[in-house]
């Protein structure tokens, strides 16, 4: 595994504790996310990376950071599944 150490100047750290008890975690996080949004990571890497056990709390997690990525493209394909199941009868 390989480490990473920030250099922060003490008041800038600070101020980010003042907001979180756990920098190195907000740290991890804000690493996990960028990748996430650039494409760099995957779903299930975010997931490890942050040691989520469950799709439900890297949802919760992406949600709480505004990380969404469901598309109008996912939205046609929704409608047209549902549709589909109206007209099927079930």
């Amino acid at each position: 595994m390989t480490s990473v150490t920030l250099k922060l100047p003490d008041d800038i750290a600070r101020g980010l504790n003042a907001k979180r008890k756990d920098l190195s975690r907000t740290a991890l996080e804000s690493v996990a996310l960028e990748g996430y949004r650039s494409g760099a990571l995957t779903e299930a890497q975010v997931r490890r990376l942050l040691g989520f056990k469950t799709r439900y709390e890297l949802d919760g997690f992406f949600k709480q950071h505004g990380v969404c990525d469901y598309t109008l493209d996912d939205l046609a394909k929704d409608r047209e599944g549902l549709r589909r199941l109206a007209a099927s009868g079930r």
